[in-house]
This record gives C-alpha cells, sequence and structure tokens, in this order.
C-alpha cells in the first residue's frame, strides 16, 4: 500500500471489492468460487468494519434472491460468482430485470461448459449479453481489461444501474481477477450519485400508497406493456451508453476486435504486424450490451478484412458480422479450455486473414 491510500497494488478482485465498498454499495450476498473468492473475503475482512452487510449465503440461488430483497428496498446491492454459480442465478435475475431495480453482478469467468476448469475463459459473453434467463430483457454488460477497470467499472456499473433501473454485469475473467497491477481510486462520494428511489419497498407512510415491487404479472395485456417499456429502455441505453477503444485504427487496412483480457494480447500483436508491414488496428468493446456496432460497421467501410480473438468457440464474432453485414470479410481465432492467445498466434491468425484478402484482389484482376 502506498502512502496515498488511493493508490494500491491490488489483486484484480480484491480492486473490484475495494471499489465496490468506495461507491456505496450497501449490501453484498455471495458464495465461494474459484477465481473469484478474492471479493467475498476482501469484503468480510474489509467492508463489515466500514458500515456494509456482507453475508455469505447458501448458495448462489440464495445470494441473488438477496440481492433482489435489498435492491427492492433501494438499497446498492450486488454479488459475485464465476460461471456456474452465474448459470445458478439467472432465474433471479430475470425476475430483477422485470422488476427494473437496479444492482450490480459480477461473473469472473472460469473455462466450462460443466465445472471446467478454474482457468481464465470468454464462455459466458452469450450468457451476459443475449439473456441467459429467460424472457425478453438486457444486462448493461462492462468488459474490464485491467485491474485498473475492475475497479473503475464498479462506479460506472452502480450509476448505470441506478440512472436505468436495470442490473449491470462486470464480465471479466480469472487473470484479470488474480493478476496484480496499480490501481488509483477516485475521490467518489455516493450520496452525489444514488439518486432518490421513491419507488423502493421501505415500508408505509402515511403521504404515498404503499410500494409493490413484482415480476409477476397475470394478464397478457400487461405482461406486454411491461415487456414494450422495457424495450423501448434497452433501445435508449444503446443510444447513449456505448463505449469502446481504438488503436491505431484510422489508417488500418484490417482492424482485430477483441474485448477484456484478450484486447491486451490482441494490442502487442497490432505492434508486432505492424512492425512487419501489416496496418492492423484495434477495436476494444468495453460495454458489450450496448454493443459498438456502429463503430465496427464505419471501421468495416475502411478495411479489407476483420478478425475476431476470443477465449472462446466464437461468441463475440456473431455480433461483429451482424455489424459488418458482409461488407468484408470477418474470421476467428480462439482458445478454448483456460488457454490464453499469445499475440504471436493472432498475429499468424491475421496473416492469415491478410493472404486471403491478397488472393482474393488478385483473382478479382
Amino acid at each position: 500500500m502506498s502512502d496515498n491510500d488511493n493508490i494500491r497494488l491490488m489483486k484484480g478482485n480484491e480492486a473490484l471489492a475495494e471499489a465496490a465498498i468506495r461507491a456505496g454499495c450497501q449490501g453484498y450476498f455471495g458464495y465461494p468460487i474459484t477465481p473469484q473468492s478474492e471479493v467475498l473475503e476482501y469484503l468480510t475482512e474489509e467492508a463489515r468494519q466500514r458500515g456494509m452487510i456482507v453475508l455469505q449465503a447458501e448458495s448462489e440461488v440464495a445470494s441473488i434472491n438477496m440481492v433482489y430483497g435489498a435492491a427492492g428496498a433501494g438499497a446498492r446491492a450486488m454479488t459475485s460468482s464465476s460461471s456456474p454459480g452465474i448459470s445458478l442465478m439467472q432465474e433471479g435475475l430475470s425476475y430483477i430485470a422485470c422488476a427494473e431495480l437496479p444492482c450490480l453482478v459480477v461473473n469472473v469467468n472460469r473455462g466450462g461448459p460443466g465445472l471446467g476448469t478454474i482457468q481464465p475463459s470468454q464462455g459466458d459473453y452469450f450468457q451476459a449479453t443475449k439473456g441467459g434467463g429467460h424472457g425478453d430483457y438486457r444486462l448493461i454488460v462492462l468488459a474490464p481489461a485491467s485491474v485498473q477497470e475492475m475497479a473503475d467499472f464498479v462506479y460506472d456499473g452502480f450509476d448505470l444501474a441506478d440512472k436505468y433501473r436495470n442490473p449491470v454485469m462486470i464480465l471479466a475473467d480469472g487473470a484479470l481477477g488474480q493478476m496484480m497491477e496499480k490501481v488509483e481510486f477516485p475521490d467518489y462520494d455516493p450520496k452525489d450519485h444514488t439518486p432518490v428511489k421513491p419507488w423502493a419497498t421501505t415500508g408505509k407512510t402515511n403521504d404515498r400508497p404503499r410500494n409493490i415491487i413484482t415480476s409477476l404479472h397475470i394478464q397478457p395485456e400487461k405482461m406486454e406493456e411491461i415487456n414494450l417499456h422495457l424495450q423501448a429502455k434497452y433501445r435508449e441505453i444503446t443510444e447513449n451508453e456505448v463505449r469502446y477503444e481504438t488503436v491505431q485504427a484510422d489508417d488500418a487496412e484490417f482492424l482485430i476486435v477483441a474485448y477484456g483480457l484478450v484486447a491486451r494480447i490482441a494490442h502487442r500483436a497490432v505492434e508486432l504486424a505492424r512492425e512487419q508491414g501489416i496496418r492492423v488496428g484495434l477495436l476494444r468493446p468495453q460495454t458489450l450490451f450496448p454493443f459498438p456496432t456502429n463503430a465496427i460497421r464505419e471501421l468495416a467501410e475502411k478495411v479489407n478484412g476483420v478478425l475476431t480473438v476470443e477465449m472462446n468457440a466464437g461468441q463475440m464474432v456473431e455480433d461483429v458480422r451482424l455489424a459488418v453485414e458482409g461488407r468484408v470479410p470477418v474470421e476467428f481465432y480462439g482458445r478454448m479450455g483456460g488457454i490464453i492467445p499469445s499475440p504471436e498466434e493472432i498475429v499468424k491468425a491475421l496473416g492469415k486473414l491478410v493472404k486471403k484478402n491478397v488472393a482474393a484482389t488478385a483473382e478479382a484482376y
């Protein structure tokens, strides 16, 4: 720890947990599972001494429903888990989304399917961005690529959850949760960021009717009305909250799209490829929902091909292809089972895309 308490050397999981305390989280409810157990351990040690409720639930099913109750009462509430544990939370997440309750859910990805491995993965992209549970709902999904962002996205996550009355997920991976880096915590006063919540179930008062929070609506007309309202909210989020960054994309002839830990590796691959004379850029989505569709589409007008790199069998690549709309070829390179791709592997996969482009151009002439 430095002399400045706002600058520390921390694991990603610990930085996230410390940020949750500073962001004014009032209740954490979770269950231990590798590789995110340090979140619960850190909060148990630190947060209880700083006025926060921390409970280890009997299961992930119990913990997400505790979040449901705390968020319904107007508290800033969160949980964290890793892939199989998040699967168990899907019913509760669907309830929370329909009830429009703000909360933060953290998934520190591990390899699957099944119990899989404790090694890092990006195999939960579909689960996070396409719903996961039942019904037509969406989570706001933030994808950190550093320990600093593991902390920063906690503040953003709570603020976005409150702004839209919607659950937010931070989708990280085991490597980001375990690696240590310097992290700087901003000056942040939760009182300046937490809105009044007149809808909360804070008990009966004489100056308003009682508040009822539910996701059960028997009449189909009412259920459709709620669904239409939710879809309008998701469109508003898509219009206003897309976040991404680009690296050397202005003059790029080829584009790599990657998120999270893989984007860090792809950044190095861009440097290596440019040393070989390949003009390539990188687009890193920071929000997976909303997805930077328009940004990718615009870059697809300027490049000769796109390479999507992920630690899975090919999930985000589907959204990239939808964005590109066939303008240029979109290739995929991925590793699974907890194996992290190297920069050299990415450059090799990029080289195959470049050769295909050269061959196609020669054939056209």
